[in-house]
């Protein structure tokens, strides 16, 4: 039978919200583990938003420090913008788990461990000192709520009767701690065990697979209820959201989803042409599914050969995109400026990652807005926008491919790791409330004798027109090299090139007409602006939110279109006494900013890997519009 929540001794105590991390090592399921428990919260009604964190390293050695993963949750009975800042309950199912995430988790929070794996060997693998255990620390059990069950001894038990091996039952530990937890939180496990019958039964052909795990998960939530280990019971309440259908979304799902849903309103077909990066890879994975959508996805040898790939493409007549990470931009750096050249549309989408170089692959930051607009040859003006949630990815993803074909150009869609693998909950929208995207292609030439011009532009947009190779009348010269004027001729003549280089700036600059005015949220003036762009809005509004509640005239902007800056920016900054940026990178938006607009920006910079904690945030910016009021110099 599947179990039901029971009535406790005492009524469970009711939270407005939790914070819980799931870890372990890398092949302990942390990820699935994670999910289930944010699909559950889902059902319930829960807001919710997710940090998952993924080791570097494909299978780094077994339970030592390079292989912790982790996934964060943090469920709500209210609106919440941010995976938290600090753990109220930590599930660790190793030592290293433990180690590498004990400093998250808030005085007095609930830390469960799986005991079993607590021995020397694993205590020296993550660097624990001889004759150490951290369970029998007096420090540890005195600031936390510790709470060791022998996860891995009982899981066996529990599948005593079943004829997998040892090895797959094994596997089956985070199914026992997540029915730990979901007894401790009141969530049901219909949805989980619906999820394992559904994937591993039907799907997989595997129903000896889903037994196990759905035994393991009764088993840990029966224990839960029995062994009297918790103080008490919570409840967190469902938020109130507005009616309708809602899905868990991640931002590389969103992306590909608004990729192709751009492809419908546009009447076009998608060539997403792509080479294995993290943390953008699951975008081609799932659009090679989405075949029946007319989308085409090419895998190639490397990243110029897929950007590459992706002009051809819209040579032909179709969109083309190319998705990547910062490595990859720069290695697509040329054929870029070529896009830039010839004038087609082309979407680039930059899921970016710690860098320089390798970096850390798994981990967020912004540090390439600066490549983004000036990482090519020559002057290569490109349109960059950058979603600001992992739901926004949708909307984001369409003006992407319209800004691409209404301005003939390429566009760089910057979204991040964070956004990328952070899911929260997204309310499906109508299709029919989504605008056609217009496409227009040359009218058949009707007068004897004329010849096509393929760089005369339109006179509001300064856009070519976009001629399909293949139609009668329409044959024009390609290439890298300069343009002549309204024929496409090579031209090395330094007055025309001159007045090239001029006109496909222009042209980008006047993309502003068809991008939206910038929001303020709170007072539209006032003492500080803190202006954010892609993955830290999350963090910025909330920590914004929270000053202006203790009685702070301070107000949040964010930029979603970075080139051109929304037409009223300027005058929208000019209100405020001071400009604050807050960026996970040393200063790029601000550089710009103060170039632009001759503003004194001031910038708050961490580049940590991981999203801004709030309570740095509200910190930081109290501590700067205090020195602003004296008058001292930051």
């Amino acid at each position: 039978m599947t179990p039901q929540p029971t009535q406790t001794p005492t009524e469970p105590t009711t939270l407005d919200s939790v914070v819980i991390r799931f870890c372990g090592d890398s092949g302990d399921g942390m990820q699935l583990t994670g999910g289930q428990f944010t699909d559950t919260s889902a059902f319930l009604g829960n807001d919710f938003a997710t940090l998952p964190d993924y080791p570097a390293e494909i299978r780094a050695p077994r339970g030592t420090m390079f292989g912790v993963s982790g996934f964060q949750v943090h469920f709500s009975s209210h609106d919440i913008f941010t995976p938290g800042d600090t753990v109220n309950a930590l599930v660790a199912m190793n030592p290293a788990g433990l180690k590498a995430n004990i400093e998250d988790v808030q005085p007095g929070g609930i830390v469960i461990v799986n005991e079993d794996e607590f021995n020397t060997t694993n205590l020296k693998k993550c660097g624990y000192p001889q004759d150490y255990n951290p369970l029998l620390d007096e420090q540890l059990t005195s600031n936390f709520t510790l709470v060791c069950v022998p996860m891995s001894r009982l899981t066996r038990e529990a599948l005593t009767e079943s004829d997998i091996g040892a090895k797959a039952v094994d596997r089956c530990r985070n199914m026992f701690a997540l029915g730990i937890v979901y007894w401790l939180y009141e969530r049901p496990i219909e949805s989980s065990v619906r999820y394992f019958e559904e994937v591993f039964g039907k799907a997989k052909s595997k129903p000896e697979i889903a037994e196990i795990n759905i035994n393991a998960l009764k088993a840990g939530y029966y224990f839960g209820e029995t062994a009297e280990l918790f103080p008490s019971r919570y409840r967190v309440l469902p938020a109130t959201h507005p009616p309708g259908l809602y899905r868990r979304i991640s931002g590389n799902k969103a992306t590909e989803l608004g990729l192709v849903a751009a492809a419908q309103k546009a009447n076009k077909k998608i060539v997403y042409a792509s080479y294995p990066i993290t943390p953008a890879s699951d975008i081609i994975h799932g659009l090679s599914h989405l075949k029946h959508f007319g989308v085409k996805t090419f895998q190639a040898e490397d990243e110029i050969a897929a950007v590459c790939a992706a002009i051809g493409a819209s040579f032909a007549g179709d969109i083309g995109i190319t998705g990547t990470s910062g490595p990859g931009v720069a290695l697509k750096s040329e054929a870029m400026g070529l896009a830039v050249m010839l004038e087609l549309p082309l979407v680039v989408v930059s899921v970016q990652r710690a860098g320089p170089a390798t970096g850390m692959p798994t981990k967020t930051e912004q540090a390439d807005l600066l490549q983004s607009f000036f990482g090519r040859p020559g002057e290569s003006p490109c349109i960059v926008i950058a979603p600001c949630s992992p739901s926004d990815c949708f909307m984001m993803a369409i003006e992407a491919v319209r800004l691409a074909l209404l301005h003939m150009c390429p566009v760089i869609f910057m979204s991040d790791a964070y956004l990328a693998n952070g899911a929260e909950p997204w309310l499906i929208p109508d299709m029919n409330d989504i605008p056609p995207i217009e496409v227009t292609h040359p009218a058949p030439l009707t007068s004897p004798g004329e010849d096509f011009l393929p760089y005369k532009r339109d006179l509001e947009t300064l856009t070519r027109e976009w001629a399909i190779p293949g139609t009668a009348g329409y044959e024009h010269r390609v290439g890298g090299l300069e343009k002549q004027a309204e024929t496409g001729n090579v031209s090395y003549d330094p007055d025309n090139h001159h007045e090239m280089v001029r006109i496909r700036e222009e042209k980008v600059a006047r993309a502003v007409k068809t991008i939206p005015p910038l929001e303020v949220r709170g007072p539209d003036s006032g003492d500080a602006l803190v202006l954010g762009w892609g993955g830290t809005f999350g963090s910025i509004t909330t920590a914004v939110d929270q000053l202006r509640a203790e009685g702070r005239s301070v107000s949040s902007a964010h930029l979603r279109y970075i080139n051109p800056f929304p037409s009223n920016l300027g005058e929208v900054l000019s209100r405020f006494k001071t400009v604050i940026i807050p960026e996970i990178n040393l200063g790029q938006l601000r550089m710009l900013i103060r170039a632009r607009f001759l503003i004194d920006a001031i910038g708050i910079n961490v580049m940590r890997g991981r999203p801004f904690n709030v309570e740095y945030l509200t910190q930081r910016i109290s501590e700067i519009m205090d020195d602003s009021s004296k008058g001292q110099d930051r």
